[in-house]
């Protein structure tokens, strides 16, 4: 991707400048993305992207720069431009190279420049005839494949020299229904880090029933009361409140500005000894997994809470020498064009003793949040106000009539001792996360679980 030659000069001039590290990050990266609409191909897009990202550090403070020009002399000119020209520094010299061995776990088994376009459009095609079988309530479908792969490239003056890479598959399908009371949207969105077999292994049946179930429920669906309630929260995407209100605060981003609520208290309860809360770089094919991170160094698994005690925060370089904790392979960006930060990647709550019955079984009324949507939250003071997808009251320990409007309002780290069941129905679900770094995947996940009063916003 880049000669080792031009690596080393880029990383000699960062360091005969003074710099305590430096690092430069390659990558070289192809995109496919095919979508319909309401039965016809509405778009088909390709691209291609290369650059390189230069790193220095000097004690705690850190600049970054990037370019698309590839040229050695480019390169050097950004090393120059970023290096800071300090009296008190003495020049230094980065350590040989030292090529690091990469275990793949995440092996692509069908290439997807080998499958015809065609394949493609009639798997898009069969999606929107399935949902549309669900049911006449259904007006709108939308479905969409997204592939990617990034070949990355990390060396620092430490001598590390890694290369890997990276492909993604994801389907998007969704489904809007109308049936009296306004328009209602259901969804869902797969992905794995792997190749073209994720597409051919889909249960389609399953997944188009999912999406439209869920939209013509809703827009039979009443609206409903607020207040503060129990909830019954879904498997799966509704881990994605535990993923933004909990999550973005143990990484060491949010920890090492003592912007969060979890500063501090590692070894400390955060939560009941039911819950057991993991962030796992490892798992095979699994959409946020990796073999090594931004910075090079190896995926792991990271027990973030265990079993109510906070453990782990997730780190990058920066992070882990500020915060006092070791690399725990969370580093990730994007792309070129940013620097890399601590990141979650498949991060959930683990599997308890509990059914989905015996929770639903012990409220009188609240709510079953069956299905989570989208939403916002303060990664400082961990503030959160999430949509429901798809819910349902609760009377008398049975799941009642479907209900729309709800969304779940509270802090983090005032919820997390609030869940006293946990089920046993882990499921994980692919998304995307934004933060400085850029747009990364990341897997939520959660078994249903139990918060025992949390406000519910309606109508």
């Amino acid at each position: 991707m880049l000669p080792q030659g031009t690596v080393h000069k880029i990383l000699e001039l960062g360091m005969a400048r003074g710099a305590d590290f430096a690092e430069v990050f390659a990558e070289d990266s192809e995109s496919a993305s095919m979508d319909l609409l309401d039965r016809k191909i509405d778009s088909i897009a390709s691209g291609n992207s290369f650059g390189v990202g230069v790193r220095l550090l000097y004690g705690d403070d850190a600049y970054y720069g990037y370019s698309s020009d590839g040229t050695e002399a480019a390169l050097l000119k950004l090393t120059a431009n970023l290096a800071q020209a300090q009296r008190d520094r003495r020049p230094g010299q980065p350590s040989p190279f030292r090529q690091e061995p990469v275990t793949d776990r995440h092996a692509v088994r069908v290439d997807p420049e080998r499958v015809p376009k065609r394949e493609r459009v009639d798997l898009l095609r069969d999606l929107d005839a399935r949902v549309r079988s669900q049911g006449d309530a259904i007006t709108q479908v939308g479905a969409s494949v997204s592939e990617k792969k990034r070949s990355v490239l990390v060396a620092n003056s430490e001598g590390l020299w890694v290369e890997d890479s990276r492909q993604y598959a994801r389907i998007r399908l969704s489904a809007i229904a109308e049936k009296g009371a306004g328009p209602q949207f259901g969804a869902e969105s797969p992905g794995v880090l792997g190749g073209y077999e994720f597409f051919r292994e889909l249960d389609l049946e399953r997944l188009a029933r999912s999406a439209a179930q869920s939209a013509i429920l809703m827009a039979g669906a009443g609206y409903i009361d607020g207040g503060t309630m129990p909830v019954v929260l879904g498997n799966g995407f509704g881990g994605v409140v535990f993923h933004e209100a909990c999550g973005h605060p143990l990484e060491t981003e949010a920890i090492r500005k003592n912007a969060s609520p979890f500063a501090g208290k590692v070894d400390q309860p955060v939560a009941q000894p039911v819950l057991t809360a993991i962030d796992d770089g490892t798992l095979d094919r699994h959409w946020g997994s990796l073999n090594v991170d931004d910075e090079g160094t190896p995926a792991q698994r990271t027990v973030l809470i265990e079993k109510g005690v906070l453990r782990n925060y997730l780190s990058d370089r920066i992070g882990a020498r500020q915060a006092g904790v070791p690399r725990s392979g969370s580093a990730r960006r994007e792309s070129y064009r940013f620097a890399p930060v601590s990141r979650m990647r498949n991060t959930y709550i683990d599997r308890g003793p509990h059914t989905v019955d015996e929770m639903i079984a012990s409220v009188d009324f609240g709510l079953y949040a069956k299905k989570m949507g989208g939403g916002s939250v303060d990664p400082a003071t961990g503030e959160f106000n999430f949509a429901v997808q798809e819910g349902y009251a609760i009377r008398k320990g049975k799941i009642a009539e479907p209900v729309r409007g709800a969304a779940l309002i509270g802090k983090g780290h005032e919820v997390l001792p609030l869940i006293s069941m946990i089920g046993n129905d882990l499921e994980l679900a692919a998304g995307m996360c934004g933060a400085s770094s850029g747009w990364v995947p990341t897997t939520v996940g959660q078994p249903t679980l139990k918060i025992d009063r949390i406000l519910v916003g309606g109508r």
